[in-house]
């Protein structure tokens, strides 16, 4: 608890300071919900089936709970990859977040998404003055949001590939720009770091990275695809499995 006092106090003492970067923030932030919401409202009306979020029940509010637990523990799990500098790692938080989104909608897997990194945060508070959150929020709704769309519509296995491919893309072309042009130049004030500092990191791992933009293509890029991809075909592994647990929901 103590970790996440004092990470608001590292936010409220930033925040005067970073004024435009967290009116961005919340645009896109913004952005992601009315796509969520919008999603649900046009497949309700294509369809003719009422949003299953309008009136959460109990045991459907449980079951984001639940998800969003599994997610935080799945967190602990990093893994660092050979090719990216140290402060990147892998974990498969997204499987039970996208299995949340296909069983109750966008909103709800964008509402798990939220609820993750809150619960993060309580636990575990910030090392990287909010902007490591905030990513992994963005990309992850990114990748959600599409995703569960796509196989909202119609509940196919064939729709779901689909959604995941499209996750997949939109996530990590997202992660490109974001980081290129908000999140990275922003990461690099709070933390007091100049660019050549991820450039030397980065060419630690790859020598062809030498610049902001070859930092992203050989670094950011094929993180954020291995990454989606990899919880992509778990959750394509399983549909099966999960499949008839999903229209359960």
């Amino acid at each position: 608890m103590s970790n996440f006092f004092e990470s608001l106090r590292k936010l409220a003492a930033t925040a005067y300071d970073n004024v435009g970067f967290l009116l961005i923030s919340a645009a896109i932030v913004a952005i992601l919900i009315l796509a969520a919401y919008g999603a649900e409202f046009f497949i309700a009306k294509k369809t003719g089936i009422p949003r299953k979020n309008d009136k959460l029940k109990i045991k459907r509010m449980a079951l984001i709970a639940m998800l969003a637990a599994i997610s935080i523990i799945l967190m602990l799990f990093k893994f660092p990859l050979w090719f990216v500098p140290s402060f990147y790692t892998l974990d498969l938080s997204e499987i039970p977040v996208i299995f949340g989104a296909f069983a109750l909608g966008p909103v709800a897997g964008l509402l798990i998404e939220f609820i993750k990194i809150l619960l993060n945060l309580l636990v575990n508070g910030t090392t990287t003055a909010f902007v490591g959150e905030l990513a992994n929020f963005l990309m992850g709704s990114a990748y959600v949001i599409p995703a569960a769309s796509i196989y909202f519509y119609r509940r196919t296995k064939k729709r779901a590939l689909v959604g995941l491919l499209s996750g997949t893309v939109i996530a990590t072309i997202s992660s490109a720009f974001l980081n290129a042009y908000v999140l990275l130049p922003k990461y690099m004030q709070l933390m007091h770091k100049d660019l050549q500092y991820f450039i030397d990191k980065g060419a630690e791992k790859n020598a062809a990275i030498d610049s902001l933009f070859t930092f992203i293509f050989f670094g950011v890029v094929p993180f954020n695809l291995l990454k989606y991809a990899i919880v992509s075909l778990v959750i394509a592994l399983v549909y099966k499995y999960i499949s008839k647990l999903i229209k359960q929901a």
